[in-house]
């Protein structure tokens, strides 16, 4: 059970300290410059851990098992750093920005698991689709 919990609890420890820091950013900050600082601080993290996790005559290896999905990932993560930027520079809220993104997220990753990867759509989660839309719609109220 651990194993399923404690993935998890670093997912929403990350992303509540990433939704304060990106609702942090200040304003007059070009985004890509405020990125690149970002990234270059992963990079260092991410490559000191892997070099003490790898062996350092093994890290060549290790990176020629890599795929195309690495590159995608790294599009994917500028695409998504730099859409929570301006949705907060546009005004929403820390507290229901993230909310509303996660919901239609939630949403479209049951489609695309139902048509990629033939995951089933049951009853329940066709209704848990309606009221996250209606949730959306109360959210948006205030």
């Amino acid at each position: 059970m651990w194993e399923m919990i404690w993935p998890l609890l670093i997912v929403v420890l990350s992303n509540t300290f990433y939704n304060i820091c990106t609702k942090s950013t200040p304003s007059n900050v070009n985004a890509f410059g405020t990125l690149m600082l970002t990234y270059i601080t992963a990079a260092i993290l991410t490559g000191v851990v892997f070099l003490f996790l790898v062996k350092p005559e093994n890290a060549i290896v290790e990176l020629s098992k890599v795929n195309w999905t690495s590159i995608v990932l790294g599009i994917a993560i500028v695409g998504l750093e730099l859409g929570y930027i301006f949705m907060y520079r546009g005004g929403w809220k820390v507290s229901s920005g993230a909310l509303v993104a996660n919901i239609c997220l939630a949403i479209a990753l049951l489609i695309v698991g139902a048509v990629l990867y033939g995951e089933n759509i049951t009853l329940k989660q066709v209704l848990g689709i309606f009221i996250c839309i209606a949730g959306l719609f109360l959210i948006n109220l205030s």
